[in-house]
């Protein structure tokens, strides 16, 4: 009889039969390779190892240290999609400042491309002059030059007082931002806000007509979208984003800690068990390095971890990324 093929699998979703191999083999000590035949990928994986005396006889590698491994392979990874992500963008870019008359065309333009703090900003105000519906926004960041900000506050105002409503969501990091507070004491009218563990780059839907989004990482290109389609898709995921955020005006719910473990090291130990640096943490979820390292120092305390590879293996044994949101 042919045995069972066994499954493909990443070291994420270990294989039952490899769970229990593994954990005979971390009591025992050691496993021999007809044992391992059922369950191949934890040599896949660098779980196990022959011994140097007998290479019949299969060791466990200690979980810390397998676990820092395969997280440094992610990482790599996810460098490498950065770097591939930042050469599509710098050969797009100039192709995408070009007038392409000479490409085929749709009744409508799908998409403008807008060079500038400025040229952004008069768009965003003659898109907003005529509305009287809604206003649909992402925002990642708190702080926006004086300048910016003055004159977003007037065009928003103004859709306020011919009886629009605006809705946005921001990142948890900035419930408490002295700036964000101000600017909503500053707005009469239909105005609510809410706040994710971590949101996605800006986002600007006017009347599920109309959206903005950036075109650069520096937020100096921004694209005018007015496909129907597009414009249908992006103001959808914001309402799902919607319902699975907190309030935080008019009325802030206050998010629960569980365990010692606050809402804000909880989206940390997420995104540190998915194998991301400092950095990248820190960008997603809106908040300096300095901070987020702090943050990530409290839960290693919390959770009595003495080293990078052993938080992410007791962050997973915890059980805290297993409570429902």
């Amino acid at each position: 009889m042919t045995p069972a093929r066994h499954p493909e699998h990443g070291p994420e979703g270990l294989c039952a039969a490899g769970t229990r191999l593994y954990e005979r083999a971390l009591r025992e000590g050691h496993v021999t390779s007809a044992d391992a035949a059922a369950a191949p990928c934890l040599v896949d994986f660098g779980l196990l190892h022959p011994a140097l005396t007998d290479l019949d006889r299969l060791e466990p590698v200690a979980p810390a240290v397998a676990l820092h491994r395969l997280l440094r392979s992610v990482e790599e990874r996810i460098a490498d999609e950065r770097r591939r992500e930042q050469l599509l963008t710098e050969t797009f870019e100039p192709l995408m400042r070009m007038d392409g008359r000479r490409t085929g065309a749709d009744e409508f333009p799908t998409a403008s491309v807008l060079s500038g703090y400025g040229r952004i900003g008069r768009a965003i105000t003659r898109a907003m002059a005529d509305s009287s519906g809604e206003l649909l926004t992402i925002q990642p960041h708190g702080q926006r030059p004086p300048e910016v900000h003055a004159e977003a506050l007037a065009r928003d105002q103004a859709l306020l007082d011919r009886g629009g409503r605006i809705r946005t969501l921001y990142p948890h990091t900035l419930r408490h931002s002295l700036a964000v507070i101000a600017r909503y004491e500053q707005l009469n009218g239909d105005v609510e806000a809410r706040t994710l563990d971590e949101v996605t780059d800006r986002l600007i839907v006017i009347d599920r007509s109309v959206a903005f989004i950036p075109a650069s990482k520096d937020r100096k290109l921004a694209l005018e979208i007015r496909h129907p389609a597009i414009v249908g898709y992006l103001a959808t995921a914001f309402d799902r984003l919607w319902r699975l955020a907190t309030p935080m005006h008019p009325q802030a719910v206050r998010q629960p800690t569980l365990n010692g473990v606050t809402p804000r090291q909880h989206a940390i130990a997420a995104l540190l068990v998915e194998g991301h640096t400092d950095a990248v943490i820190a960008d997603r979820l809106g908040m300096n390095i300095r901070t987020a390292r702090v943050h990530i120092a409290k839960l290693a305390a919390t959770l009595g971890s003495e080293s990078r590879a052993q938080l992410g293996y007791l962050i997973a044994r915890s059980g805290i990324l297993d409570r429902e949101e």
